[in-house]
């Protein structure tokens, strides 16, 4: 489950989840607890835009408040995929298509680029038109990037 500041990131980015209303419960059962954190978890998953509505309210009550800037949030959510992949939650060629997602929707700003995974944009290229690099090679390539992500990125 993620933190408060996981869902923040993932929210500045533009990414709210379905599965967020699941989250909430589980932070109301972690002892969290507030009028809009269990109007959050009665929300239907699929309704995206009553998420989004309320999810700032939600994390500003739970102490995420001011919201991350795009970088800080990119390099959250970038360290949350690197952790995801090298402990075997997220396969390597998923890590690639979130970063392509992110560099994507983010207009290729360098700053991202210039990220240990924002390095990987461009790879999914290569992993779907099967050439240049071996698929292990690919692989190899990913998890060295997270590695350094990680080591890149504050806790």
């Amino acid at each position: 489950m993620p933190s408060p500041h996981d869902v923040a990131a993932r929210f500045v980015l533009g990414q709210v989840s379905a599965r967020t209303p699941w989250w909430a419960a589980q932070w109301l059962t972690d002892g969290r607890d507030s009028e809009a954190l269990r109007e959050m978890a009665g929300l239907n998953g699929r309704d995206t835009r009553a998420l989004a509505d309320l999810l700032p309210t939600v994390l500003a009550e739970m102490g995420v408040d001011p919201l991350p800037g795009t970088l800080e949030a990119v390099t959250m959510v970038f360290r949350n995929i690197a952790a995801d992949c090298l402990t075997g939650r997220l396969d390597e060629r998923a890590v690639v298509q979130h970063v392509e997602e992110i560099v994507i929707s983010h207009d290729y700003a360098s700053e991202i680029t210039d990220l240990p995974l924002g390095l990987l944009y461009g790879l999914d290229d290569e992993w779907q038109g099967g050439w240049g690099a071996t698929v292990e090679q690919l692989r190899a390539t990913v998890r060295a990037r997270c590695t350094d992500q990680l080591a890149q990125s504050p806790t």
